[in-house]
């Protein structure tokens, strides 16, 4: 039987290769120029594509390809993919809720482990030779107030690890989550004047863009840290850094920023906040695991069956 068309607009690693060359008839286009051209020579012929929510669909790809049944987002986001177009065509949908919310649970808490201890500040003094007389105390995390922005499969995760720290946990999301083991807060300006901490971990997209505005970095006040390893539109930028170089917020940890993969200009050069370049939710194993969840929702769409995730 001739294995399915695949399109996989987002870079693999070799054995990702492997894994999806054995179902599927893969085309690689993980650029702007070879997805134009790959879309443009092979869309009539594509059935399924593989992309995430930093890249996305369009829906003028989804109309070049008239045999597309399923797309997939290979992380948990996908607020680049055309939902609404994709559906009125019938084109089945999915992503990877869930795979990685470990591995961004741990990097949220060890962005606001550094943020708040200023460990790469630490460390950079250490290697220049400051002792810790010379170097400012930093606050304790265990047993502060941590809020959580957005309680999904990563927040609910974020809270366990942070009851291991002896934390108060609150969260705000659109809705109550039963059996939260965190107290909800109906708006989310009361749960950053709550809160000491912030973690935000809600979807990107239009509903969520600048949800972290500069009411909400003020309602975290000078002794307040606010970590993001959702999506980088979701924090307002400008006011991010007006409030970190004016000290009315306290520090930040990031994995995630508007504009990216471009360095975030307004804040690379100021010391109390903590930047990674979006790896929360990567690890070879989490890569791995990615992967073949995907291919298993592929698998079940081509049975018939339904969607791990289905979005």
């Amino acid at each position: 039987m001739k294995k399915p068309c695949l399109l996989v607009l987002i870079p693999l690693v070799e054995s990702d290769h492997v894994e999806l060359g054995e179902r599927f008839e893969v085309i690689y286009a993980p650029d702007a120029d070879t997805r134009a051209q790959a879309v443009a020579r092979h869309g009539k012929d594509v059935r399924v594509v593989l992309t995430n929510g930093t890249t996305g669909l369009t829906a003028d790809e989804i109309d070049s390809m008239p045999a597309l049944e399923l797309a997939g987002a290979l992380g948990a986001g996908y607020e680049n993919l055309a939902l609404d177009h994709a559906r009125e065509r019938g084109i089945a949908l999915c992503n990877g809720a869930g795979v990685n919310a470990d591995c961004v649970a741990d990097h949220a808490l060890a962005l606001l482990l550094c943020a708040v201890r200023a460990v790469p500040q630490f460390d950079a003094a250490c290697r220049t030779g400051v002792w810790r007389d010379a170097l400012p105390m930093r606050p304790t995390v265990s047993g502060r107030r941590l809020g959580i922005v957005g309680y999904g499969h990563i927040g609910e995760k974020v809270a366990r690890r942070a009851a291991g720290f002896g934390m108060e946990l609150g969260y705000h999301s659109r809705r109550p989550r039963e059996g939260a083991m965190a107290r909800y807060f109906e708006t989310l300006l009361a749960l950053a004047q709550w809160s000491d901490f912030l973690v935000v971990a809600t979807p990107g997209g239009e509903q969520t863009q600048h949800l972290i505005d500069r009411a909400v970095i003020e309602a975290l006040g000078p002794d307040g840290f606010l970590v993001n390893v959702s999506r980088g539109s979701v924090v307002d930028t400008a006011a991010l850094a007006v409030a970190l170089k004016a000290g009315t917020l306290g520090g930040a940890g990031l994995d995630v920023y508007e504009g990216e993969p471009q360095p975030p200009a307004a804040l690379i050069g100021l010391d109390n906040i903590v930047l990674t370049p979006h790896v929360a939710g990567t690890s070879p194993d989490v890569r791995t695991a990615t992967v073949r969840h995907f291919a298993a929702n592929a698998a079940r769409h081509f049975a018939g069956e339904a969607l791990l995730t289905p979005l």
